[in-house]
């Protein structure tokens, strides 16, 4: 059996996204999605949805800035907030700092997003 712990310098991979963001993942099935993620300050995603997966973020680190279905939301380390399917929604990082979270999706995203 394989060691089951790991650290994010041996995740599946790593990758780039948005404005100049980055992720890790830890685990990438078409169940289930584990991700690791940091926005430099001032930078945010599409705004979106998915048909399918429901999300959960879990802020380690900075200040999060949702925007759920028109409602804003700000969560601090130690928060999280869960976003269904269907659910209009981006995350942005709005302070002078890094932001850092982690991301649940389940089942997997791929393929699932539709940008508004």
């Amino acid at each position: 059996m394989s060691n089951p712990v790991f650290s994010r310098s041996e995740c599946l991979s790593h990758y780039r996204w948005g404005d100049d963001c980055y992720g890790w993942n830890y685990v990438d099935t078409d169940a289930l999605s584990i991700k690791q993620e940091l926005m430099p300050p001032d930078t945010a995603e599409q705004l979106h949805y998915h048909e399918s997966a429901s999300q959960f973020f879990f802020i380690l680190k900075g200040r999060a800035t949702f925007n759920i279905d028109g409602e804003t939301y700000v969560l601090k380390p130690e928060q999280g907030i869960e976003i269904k399917p269907g659910q209009k929604h981006f995350i942005a990082n709005k302070e002078s700092s890094d932001l850092e979270f982690i991301l649940y999706s389940a089942p997997s995203t791929k393929q699932d997003r539709v940008n508004v």
